[in-house]
């Protein structure tokens, strides 16, 4: 039977059963807040430039909702800490750094770069003043540069700019917070106290707490294999060794022609010097072979052209140049976002590495001059009377002709009648019992080619 609509008490039933038989929907589920944590636990140089890099490419990939930034460092390189500080700043996800102990120099300004600072009890942030291997303060031109990066970084989060720059510079007097003519470094209780830490914490929960997150996935951005030795080779230190081993083998290879292992030595140290800096976008094509083009003319001065010339000497600068730029983060042939600092670096870590290389040189020639198996890879024939040489002799005319004595790469020795003389190849190599003609004489020197 159905029931009537018109009257009131059976409408309201009618009404109720309805609602009553009608299944509640489920509460929609909340989503967790992704948290990508990067840990900044060391020396701050390229290679943790490149890690903190990956890890915001990877935050933005998982599309997380904050990214916090766990250091303990004691500062490093300063071009690579204005690397992650511009990436920190101009990244679409807000950044948190949790100072679990120290944030000092180059750390300091990477810190100041978040959106907020917690520090653990006892944890400290300042000291950023540029200084050099000996821990000496540079001259004022860097500090003048860090002082400015440390000011706009402050003014673009919202803290004191002054306070950052008496972390550089200890001439900068703040009443009641740095008047002792000392660098400033605050501990967790000042920096709490003056706006530049927003919370105390013990650990990584503990400050993600205080930031309002509770129901959260912490993902840690772990770097491969591959990246910790990329990042390995990215190390001045490292670059320089390179550089010393990339010379090093090439001038063995050149005082003892023929592929050996100084050859494999100079290509295996060119490819793990450029590799990594052309990956990270620092060396592009056109510095890799203005250094391989310095490389060729050095080699054509000693193989083709006796002496030291314009090929020698341009072939160094070319080396050089290609060498520093591909250390910098130039656009083409503008270099006015690179900082002088990081030109004095760059420059300094090439001519380390070739002073290394010389002083190498000076070492093994002096070592190994003794041993019997370097005296089979040199000449070291006495020039004696009983061998045929004459301080005062009759030098031949050129158009004739003798044997080779010896290897000419490019110098040697040639007998021509029955006198001995040094000789120089006019080009190439000259092998050894090679018959050979004389074209010139330059002093005491006979230029000769090969018959």
């Amino acid at each position: 039977m159905i029931p009537t609509l018109h009257r009131p008490f059976t409408l309201i039933t009618l009404l109720l059963s309805l609602l009553v038989s009608v299944p509640a929907l489920p509460a929609p589920e909340t989503k967790k807040v992704t948290v990508f944590q990067i840990d900044v636990r060391d020396e701050i140089n390229p290679g943790m430039a490149r890690q903190v890099s990956k890890g915001l490419e990877e935050a933005r990939r998982l599309q997380a909702g904050r990214i916090l930034i766990r250091m303990n460092t004691y500062g490093g390189l300063l071009d690579a800490a204005d690397s992650i500080r511009t990436a920190l700043l101009n990244s679409p996800v807000p950044v948190m750094v949790f100072i679990d102990n120290n944030a000092a120099s180059a750390g300091a300004l990477i810190a100041i770069a978040c959106e907020k600072i917690y520090m653990r009890r006892g944890a400290s942030i300042g000291a950023a003043t540029v200084v050099n291997e000996s821990a000496e303060a540079l001259p004022d031109k860097y500090q003048s540069y860090m002082r400015s990066m440390m000011r706009s970084t402050a003014e673009a989060r919202g803290r004191d700019p002054r306070i950052a720059e008496a972390m550089v510079d200890p001439r900068i007097s703040i009443p009641g917070v740095n008047d002792s003519g000392k660098v400033l470094t605050l501990t967790s209780s000042e920096a709490l106290k003056l706006n530049y830490c927003n919370g105390l914490a013990e650990t990584v929960p503990e400050a993600l707490k205080a930031e309002g997150l509770t129901d959260y996935r912490l993902v840690k951005f772990e770097p491969g294999l591959l990246d910790r030795f990329i990042g390995w080779l990215l190390h001045p230190a490292i670059s320089g060794v390179l550089i010393l081993l990339m010379l090093g083998g090439l001038y063995y290879e050149l005082q003892h022609p023929g592929i050996g292992l100084p050859l494999i030595v100079a290509l295996g140290a060119a490819v793990l010097y450029f590799a990594p800096l052309y990956l990270e976008g620092l060396a592009a094509n056109w510095e890799i072979l203005v250094a391989l083009g310095g490389l060729l003319l050095i080699a054509v001065e000693i193989f083709v052209l006796p002496g030291f010339g314009i090929a020698g000497i341009g072939g160094i600068v070319l080396l050089l140049f290609g060498l520093t730029t591909s250390l910098l983060r130039n656009d083409g042939f503008d270099f006015s976002g690179v900082s002088g600092y990081a030109f004095a670096s760059s420059i300094a870590v090439v001519l380390v590495g070739m002073a290394g290389a010389l002083g190498l040189f000076l070492l093994a020639s002096r070592v190994l001059s003794d041993s019997p198996l370097f005296r089979k890879l040199v000449l070291s024939t006495e020039m004696n009377a009983a061998a045929g040489y004459s301080a005062a002799i009759q030098l031949p005319a050129p158009g004739s002709r003798g044997r080779s004595t010896s290897l000419l790469r490019p110098s040697g020795k040639v007998r021509v009648g029955e006198q001995v003389y040094t000789a120089s190849s006019e080009s190439g190599f000259i092998e050894s019992d090679a018959e050979v003609e004389v074209v010139a004489v330059q002093g005491s020197n006979l230029i000769v080619k090969a018959v």
